[in-house]
């Protein structure tokens, strides 16, 4: 048997096996729902292989790096949006907009 044949088995055999067995779960990732002082509302996700925050927030995405911070938390800015997740709570600020408090819901 050829290497072009041989290719052709595995795939099939692998895409039979898939059916049979199921996908490969998704890796955990944590989705948030937060309401805001000021009656903001916003997603925020965060996966496991990712240091980011994904943020749905003003009708729009925003993608958070991780940045420092001298204080215990979490600190993630960019797109013009900042959040902080600390032990005491989530704070969000955005361009325009002063800082607001939020909770999850």
């Amino acid at each position: 048997m050829n290497r072009r044949g041989a290719g052709f088995l595995f795939g099939a055999a692998c895409l039979v096996a898939e059916v049979a067995i199921g996908p490969a779960p998704a890796s955990a990732q944590t989705f948030e729902n937060y309401h805001c002082a000021d009656g903001t509302r916003f997603i925020a996700a965060f996966y496991p292989y990712d240091s980011r925050a994904h943020l749905q927030i003003d009708g729009r995405a925003a993608t958070l790096a991780r940045r420092f911070t001298f204080s215990s938390g979490q600190r993630y800015s960019g797109e013009g949006v900042t959040l902080t997740v600390t032990k005491t709570g989530v704070m969000v600020r955005r361009p325009f907009r002063p800082t607001t408090t939020c909770e999850p819901t």
